[in-house]
């Protein structure tokens, strides 16, 4: 695979028949990543949420690389021109992909270019979707700073220039103004998008079914009395939501699909009194009603709060609602967008039940070293007595053999 940027020696219009776009392979990514982060205007780390990474390419050279990833959660124009509530919004927003990264490769100039790749990228990003995360693409948006860029290319393949984002960007502090609104540009991938998106009737499934559970008193009274052994972190002044009430939101919203801290919000704002109630949420004495923790405090408190402490409690109460006689599967993975302070990905090393799949502990692998030396550390909080434990090739190891 020739992955340089030296021009090919072709005819535009040759050139341009003669391109694919596909999805990048696993091997391919860390390439991939490289050129982004040294070519492209805003660099690169990760892309967010749900995405895919693409290359377009002509007789097996790299001519451009383009980023998929979770639509914005926040986009005034674009929201006002679909239509939607909020409640559907929160319930639809998957169906919106975001062109976070384009990048045609240095030395490639070729008129035309750009929006031919655009247009066959699109022509197959659903369906790619689909197979990786179950769910279809309905329309596409993109963000273009008009200090550098005019989003010609993006007009050129027939996408529609809505106006201007109002200037904020999201930060771990919430979101911040920057007074640097961007183009907003989406394209619809499905007739009468606008409609089908408002419609209440839509029948598509977005995520898988799951069953639900029952929680035994016993079960429940045991997690509440693991989440107050968490250190509060905050001081006692002017705390209006307690520790516990913020944990037990937190957790439920996860379980329930929420992935961001404005999911969990929203979930907490849909849960009913009595829910609010059991989830020992603040009683407002003048409204009479209980009332959930709102985004930016929840976002500020899982920020903050001892992670490790917060992982061994729910390590604990894992183990105690698992079904002890599966056997253990112990393995490592690689986060999708979690990224060190380096720049260099988080890898886990976890034991989970094998067919309900629950995580009964896990511990980060040192980037200087590997899985091997991190079991006794995983095994240190876990009952392994009379378990069977299974591991893939690479921990057939004396000392592994030794500990389990």
């Amino acid at each position: 695979m020739n992955q340089h940027t030296t021009p090919i020696d072709n005819t535009h219009n040759e050139l341009l028949h003669s391109i694919t776009v596909r999805p990048v392979s696993q091997n391919d990514q860390a390439n991939w990543d490289t050129l982004m982060r040294q070519h492209h205007y805003l660099g690169f780390r990760s892309l967010v949420g749900e995405s895919i990474r693409y290359v377009a390419e002509s007789q097996g050279q790299w001519l451009a690389l383009i980023g998929w990833a979770a639509a914005a959660l926040k986009c005034t124009v674009r929201d006002k021109w679909i239509g939607w509530p909020p409640f559907l919004k929160s319930q639809r927003l998957k169906l919106i992909a975001n062109n976070s990264r384009f990048l045609i490769l240095p030395q490639i100039h070729v008129p035309n270019l750009a929006s031919r790749i655009l247009s066959l990228n699109l022509k197959r990003l659903s369906q790619d979707w689909t197979k990786v995360y179950g769910h279809p693409i309905w329309l596409v948006e993109t963000f273009v700073d008009p200090r550098f860029f005019k989003g010609v290319c993006y007009k050129a393949a027939g996408w529609i220039f809505l106006g201007h984002s109002t200037g904020f960007a999201r930060s771990s502090q919430g979101y911040l103004l920057h007074n640097k609104p961007k183009m907003v540009f989406v394209r619809s991938l499905k007739a009468q998008v606008q409609k089908q998106l408002n419609n209440p009737n839509l029948t598509i499934q977005l995520r898988k079914e799951t069953k639900p559970m029952k929680l035994s008193l016993k079960d429940a009274e045991f997690l509440d009395e693991l989440l107050q052994q968490i250190p509060e972190h905050r001081m006692p002044r002017g705390v209006r939501h307690r520790k516990r009430s913020i944990l037990a939101i937190s957790i439920c919203a996860i379980i329930c699909n929420a992935w961001s801290f404005a999911a969990i919000a929203e979930w907490a704002k849909r849960c009913p009194q009595n829910m609010l109630k059991r989830l020992s949420c603040r009683y407002n004495t003048k409204t009479k009603r209980y009332e959930p923790p709102s985004e930016p405090t929840i976002r500020r408190f899982l920020q903050q709060v001892d992670a490790e402490a917060v992982d061994k409690v729910l390590s604990r109460w894992f183990q105690s609602v698992g079904d002890k006689s599966l056997p253990i599967a112990v393995d490592g993975k690689t986060l999708c967008g979690a990224r060190q302070p380096d720049g260099k990905q988080v890898h886990l090393l976890a034991a989970f039940l094998h067919k309900q799949g629950i995580v009964l502990a896990q511990t980060q692998v040192d980037c200087k070293t590997n899985e091997i030396p991190m079991v006794p550390v995983l095994f240190d909080d876990l009952d392994i007595k009379d378990r069977v434990v299974t591991f893939d090739a690479l921990h057939a190891q004396k000392e592994t053999a030794h500990i389990t």
